[in-house]
């Protein structure tokens, strides 16, 4: 069999031929059949005044644009961020390569960590299929050799990737910290490589359904994520009570802010649902980075008085994981207000 596509079809269908009943209450909130807007393009914050260490004046205007977005958006996006478009352009081959295996060598090889995921193994009910496909990589395992099997080539562009993704979400994680009061290294000890994930999607075209989730809304469960994706499109926000299509920049890497820096600012930052729309037609590609804590790492405020109580990481991770097994979906910080 040399098809690459995971059976998401007959995994979708037998959803709708075998559902399970679910209380309203279970269903996902309203906010999935808002509206949505236009296309729009999310602030773009040029890194060139932080990367290339220009005068203070220029640093602390391009902080601020972060800092605003991070509060306002949840979302934006960053141009000159000191990523070569050739490692961008080589790790996007070396993705295409891999997704291009037959599924059942992906399903079945133990690639890269054994870490290969399709659709939406919890889902019992359509509106929580993901028609999607991914590998969810921690960084330790990314020099493992054992881990490629015969993609020999991926080992070190993914390396390469992780490094430079690694040091870009601390640059930002730093200049979200200070403009809090905190000194810019206040995550260095909590997120290191032992804790960080790289995640690599593919969204297969989906022919049944112009509204079919490539990946259902959520929010991300880590401090910060860093998203290289290819000009397909599909991606939507939630901003003001309606859904916006994000205009892909092929020139950009989407950031976005965590439902753990939202926690740890006090609701200054915030962390935004999002989805993935599936396309009719052409396959959609992106790359995302998630810059996370070790588990039992302790998320509290920065800020008096809180809005959540105390947390760790690994107790966050257990009820999302919980909530999503009993519900189908993530209920995330609100199980954690004071």
């Amino acid at each position: 069999m040399t098809e690459p596509n995971p059976p998401l079809l007959q995994h979708y269908g037998a959803l709708f031929r075998h559902p399970v009943e679910v209380s309203p209450a279970l269903e996902f909130d309203e906010r999935q059949n808002a509206p949505v807007m236009e296309e729009c393009r999310l602030p773009l914050i040029d890194l060139s005044a932080l990367i290339k260490h220009h005068n203070e004046r220029e640093r602390l205007a391009c902080s601020t644009a972060i800092c605003r977005a991070s509060s306002e958006w949840g979302f934006f996006q960053v141009v000159n961020h000191g990523i070569s478009p050739e490692l961008l352009g080589t790790m996007k081959k070396e993705q295409l390569k891999l997704f291009q295996t037959p599924f059942e060598s992906k399903a079945s090889c133990g690639l890269l960590n054994n870490s290969y995921r399709w659709g939406t193994p919890t889902a019992t009910y359509p509106k929580q299929f993901s028609w999607s496909e991914a590998f969810h990589i921690p960084l330790t395992k990314i020099s493992e050799e054992a881990c490629y099997g015969e993609f020999s080539t991926l080992r070190e562009v993914m390396k390469e990737f992780a490094a430079a993704m690694s040091e870009l979400a601390r640059l930002l994680a730093g200049i979200l910290a200070e403009n809090l009061g905190h000194q810019k290294g206040v995550f260095e000890d909590i997120c290191d490589e032992s804790t960080c994930f790289i995640r690599l999607n593919r969204y297969p075209a989906c022919p049944i359904s112009p509204e079919m989730f490539g990946l259902v809304p959520h929010t991300d469960s880590d401090f910060l994520t860093i998203l290289y994706q290819d000009q397909v499109g599909g991606l939507q926000l939630m901003k003001d009570s309606k859904w916006v299509a994000v205009k892909p920049n092929q020139d950009a890497l989407i950031v976005n802010i965590g439902d753990l820096f939202q926690a740890w600012s006090n609701d200054v930052y915030k962390s935004v649902e999002h989805k993935v729309m599936a396309n009719r037609t052409t396959e959609r590609y992106s790359i995302a980075y998630f810059l996370c804590p070790s588990y039992d790492s302790l998320i509290g405020s920065c800020r008096e008085p809180s809005i959540y109580r105390n947390f760790t990481f690994g107790e966050y991770r257990s009820q999302v994981q919980e909530d999503v097994r009993k519900n189908g979906y993530k209920v995330g910080l609100p199980r954690f207000l004071v």
